[in-house]
């Protein structure tokens, strides 16, 4: 979502800017994606499990968080909803 509205597009686009409005996040707050520990997603579809993995891996690279990933439906049109939790020593 973007200023409250869903974003049209593939499941990469959406997840890109789902994550990317969690590292916004992270950012003001001081933190950056050496910080994240863990990260929660849940697609509508387990096929766009691929496309999300590539979104994924270029944030993260090779040596990304732990993850739990599930299928469901979500409550808003989208194809994908991302939750990262940080932790700095």
């Amino acid at each position: 979502m973007k200023d409250g509205e869903i974003v049209e597009g593939g499941v990469v686009k959406q997840s890109r800017l789902a994550i990317d409005n969690c590292l916004e996040i992270m950012r003001e707050a001081g933190y950056g994606t050496e910080h994240v520990v863990h990260v929660t997603v849940i697609l509508t579809d387990a096929r766009y499990f691929q496309s999300f993995n590539k979104v994924f891996r270029e944030v993260f690279g090779a040596h990304p968080p732990a993850r739990i990933l599930s299928v469901a439906d979500l409550v808003v049109d989208c194809k994908v909803e991302v939750g990262i939790f940080c932790y700095k020593g």
